[in-house]
């Protein structure tokens, strides 16, 4: 094989939008997918509760509901004309996904199963409404599944276990990217028209986090080395219900089967937090009331978790008390054999990792990192735009968690995360595929491979007197207690200094390891860099914004500043430090207001 490639778009990535990306990008142009992992070992597999959609095939369901919802959701900081293109295009996508033969759950008459999730809600009952359309609890496993298998039929070019380290960038366009081949260590460049980046988040900033090892941010890095802004990177969600202390999520899914959250003196924590969507509030709500309690010594046991409990007898409890009921009215009553119908993935992680059977006994859970709601600057055709008036940079997008369109805003609602993947990668790929067709291949300099050998060999060359695994330690606690689920001006001023401190100690870090094949030392190594770029841009960011708003809840600020901070960040990377700059919010029909579930 050739050190030199040559392809219209290159995608980086092969998750969800990475596959929806390639799968419209191969329809018009010669397409090729790079990814550090096998395509299906992409974290995309490890989504479980659903994908959201208006399909009304439970009960009454609207674009305009699901649209103000994920208003509501992010705190008002979402774009709203995005927002709406993401909920008008949810159906159809769905629909596209069940016509390449993603075996979702049917109702008994064979439609789409649905199920209710967080923050989103019916309003003409004020309860939670069946939106999520999934496939049991392993509907991001089958989306990632069926994509890979139509990318194949289509011929996409795929380099499997091959990590992009640069991107290549001549006179303001993109023009390709390099990457080293794991297997042999050896430097690749590929000559492209369009790039698209779809390489996920950067969960792994925190200590207790349910993101895939993979999930290091390498592109907000790459992005940023390049001078791109970062948008709202202060804004990342913790969701409530992560496995005592591993962090391995347990679905939403499973509280919209009726699972109740319960505190250490037995009761039912949510009731006076979110009266009226209770369990099912948006997740920023949820982790919080699940902090204050476990701060004000309601944990189980004193200690930081609380109990989710799905067995059939409290399921069914509330569910009276709640006035829940099935599409037709009648009581909702569940049993054990449909618990384990249903959520038979999350059966099994309990079995396994706590020695707990959940059709049984309650689940110990507790707030862990999990999704960016901020990244690469967007518009809904995964153009990347970079300064204040949304410049587009050519032949330069991004979709995925890597992206910030701004559809979440402030916090995500759940399902709304395998929505944007498939919305906005399929918009990338065909919006990069248009660019190609129009475009000749730009320049592609001589020595783009420089920059990167320069990374490679200094840390190879490093005396090696500081521990990555040290560093990366210290990065996590250090962020995991100033710059989580609650913050304050002190802590993150401490966590900006710590992480800077971290940074010049990180450039003496060496390895042992000095082979090439699968150098996976080296390569921790390069992805702690990306680590540390992201957490020190998401604490300065963070330390700026003077108010509490979605997944940045600030002690000191309490209050949500519609005034002064109803604006996006932009946080520029230079050699000096972060450089931060705001853009307007694209408001719509939907005025801010007081969040109440």
């Amino acid at each position: 094989m050739s050190n030199h490639h040559q392809h219209e778009v290159v995608i980086v990535g092969a998750g969800g939008a990475g596959l929806m990306a390639a799968l419209y990008a191969s329809r018009g142009a010669d397409t090729a997918v790079i990814s550090k992992l096998y395509p299906t070992r992409s974290h995309t597999g490890a989504a479980q509760g659903g994908i959201g959609a208006a399909l009304g095939n439970l009960e009454k369901d609207t674009v305009e509901w699901h649209t103000y919802d994920t208003v509501k959701g992010s705190d008002y900081l979402g774009d709203q004309d995005s927002i709406e293109f993401m909920a008008k295009e949810a159906i159809p996508v769905v629909y596209e996904l069940e016509h390449m033969g993603l075996p979702f759950s049917r109702t008994e008459d064979g439609r789409i199963a649905q199920r209710p999730f967080g923050g989103h809600m019916n309003k003409e009952t004020n309860k939670p409404v069946t939106r999520a359309a999934y496939a049991a609890d392993r509907t991001g496993h089958m989306i990632l599944q069926t994509l890979y298998q139509q990318c194949v039929k289509n011929e996409v070019n795929f380099y499997d276990e091959f990590q992009v380290l640069d991107l290549i960038v001549e006179d303001g366009k993109t023009a390709g990217v390099v990457a080293v081949d794991l297997s042999t260590g050896e430097l690749h460049t590929y000559h492209a028209k369009s790039v698209i980046f779809a390489t996920g988040g950067h969960g792994r900033v925190w200590e207790v986090t349910s993101n895939a090892y993979a999930y290091t941010g390498d592109g907000v890095a790459i992005a940023a080395r390049k001078g791109i802004p970062m948008e709202d990177m202060e804004f990342f969600q913790f969701h409530p219900t992560g496995i005592k202390k591993l962090g391995i999520l347990i679905t939403e899914g499973v509280r919209g089967e009726g699972g109740v959250l319960i505190n250490g003196e037995g009761e039912r924590l949510m009731d006076k937090y979110a009266p009226n969507a209770k369990d099912l509030a948006s997740r920023d709500v949820v982790s919080r009331a699940m902090y204050i309690e476990a701060r004000e010594g309601r944990g189980v046991n004193k200690e930081k978790h609380m109990y989710l409990d799905v067995t059939p007898e409290v399921v069914n409890k509330y569910a009276k008390s709640d006035g829940r009921t099935n599409p037709d009215g009648t009581p909702y009553v569940t049993t054990a054999e449909e618990i384990l119908t249903k959520l038979p993935d999350i059966i099994d992680f309990c079995r396994t990792y706590l020695g707990i059977d959940p059709v049984k006994q309650p689940m110990p859970v507790q707030p862990t990192a999990h999704y960016a709601m901020g990244g690469i600057p967007t518009n809904v055709y995964g153009e990347v735009v970079i300064d204040e008036k949304n410049t587009i940079m050519p032949g330069f997008y991004a979709a995925g968690e890597v992206a910030c369109v701004s559809v979440h805003g402030a916090n995500r609602l759940g399902t709304n995360s395998l929505l944007d993947i498939v919305v906005f990668g399929k918009q990338a790929g065909k919006k990069a595929a248009e660019y190609s067709k129009n475009n000749k291949y730009p320049s592609f300099p001589d020595d783009a491979k420089e920059n990167t050998q320069k990374q490679v060999d200094h840390i190879l060359n490093s005396d090696g007197s500081e521990s990555a695994a040290d560093i990366g330690k210290e990065m996590k606690s250090v962020m995991m207690d100033h710059v989580g689920v609650f913050r304050t001006e002190e802590g993150m001023a401490k966590a900006v200094e710590k992480i800077r401190e971290l940074k010049e100690r990180y450039q003496k870090v060496g390895v042992t390891d000095k082979g090439k094949v699968f150098n996976t030392e080296l390569l921790n190594v390069w992805e702690l860099g990306c680590l540390l770029d992201s957490a020190e841009i998401t604490a300065v960011s963070a330390l700026a914004r003077k108010e509490s708003r979605g997944a940045h809840a600030r002690e000191d600020y309490p209050k949500r500043d519609d005034k002064t901070w109803l604006k996006h960040t932009l946080a520029w990377m230079n050699d000096d430090g972060i450089k931060l700059g705001y853009k307007d919010v694209q408001l719509g029909k939907y005025e801010p207001k007081e969040r109440v579930y």
